[in-house]
């Protein structure tokens, strides 16, 4: 299963919805979220750019879009970003792997001009 970080603002409709009539909105996303066959782990509102964030795993990406599909057809937010997350054994699992493939790369700095 697959980690991501999903971000959300809401739009001003919304947040004066909350503000009438406070509920949980953790449950709510769960519902979406399990529904596709993943799992909420972690659910916060912010400060700052983004109204809340949380922590989602699922099973595959497909599932992931299908479930922001949903949410964002709902159009209750002005904004919704999201981040796959790498496990930290999976980061580690990628430097030995980078640190074990002659790619033949070249960055784009030292070549002869054309012209």
């Amino acid at each position: 299963m697959t980690y991501y970080l999903i971000q959300w603002t809401y739009k001003d409709p919304q947040v004066k919805a909350l503000v009438e009539t406070p509920h949980d909105r953790a449950t709510e996303l769960d519902k979406a979220v399990a529904a596709f066959g993943g799992q909420l782990h972690d659910f916060y509102y912010s400060i700052g750019e983004f109204d809340g964030m949380a922590i989602v795993e699922f099973p595959d990406t497909e599932s992931c879009e299908a479930c922001l599909m949903i949410l964002a057809g709902e159009g209750a937010n002005a904004r919704l970003k999201t981040t796959l997350l790498i496990t930290r054994h999976e980061g580690e699992r990628a430097m030995v792997r980078a640190g074990s493939v002659m790619s033949g790369y070249r960055p784009p700095i030292g070549y002869a001009s054309y012209g």
